[in-house]
């Protein structure tokens, strides 16, 4: 069993990446732009979480669920999906994303898709 690790997409405000490393430090929460991924698209991007066991964090509810569910369907998994609404509050999904990693290791999130905050 491992610690959840996470990665923010494009779409993630980086104000909450820059919440969560606030309130744990030591918590990993790297984003695509750092990694050198930014602008590839759902199918890669959920592609590479999937090999590199990282829990995608995304405010894109309309287009990566679906991707994200279909991958789930065929066999090819996700290493957990958690989405949000950009309505939400950036401490409050911060507070989520902490809790997550806090309270559960990485394989528990396999092929899930949730919303946060919880």
């Amino acid at each position: 069993m491992s610690r959840p690790r996470f990665l923010a997409d494009e779409d993630l405000r980086f104000e909450v990446v820059q919440a969560v490393r606030r309130l744990e430090p030591a918590l990993d929460f790297s984003t695509v732009h750092e990694l050198g991924r930014k602008g590839i698209d759902d199918p890669e991007l959920l592609e590479f979480a999937q090999q590199n066991g990282l829990i995608l964090v995304s405010h894109d509810v309309s287009t990566l669920r679906p991707e994200a569910e279909e991958r789930i369907r065929d066999g090819r998994g996700v290493p957990g999906v958690l989405l949000t609404t950009q309505r939400s509050r950036n401490r409050e999904i911060a507070e989520s994303i902490v809790l997550v990693w806090a309270a559960s290791e990485a394989e528990e999130w396999t092929n899930r898709v949730e919303f946060i905050p919880f």
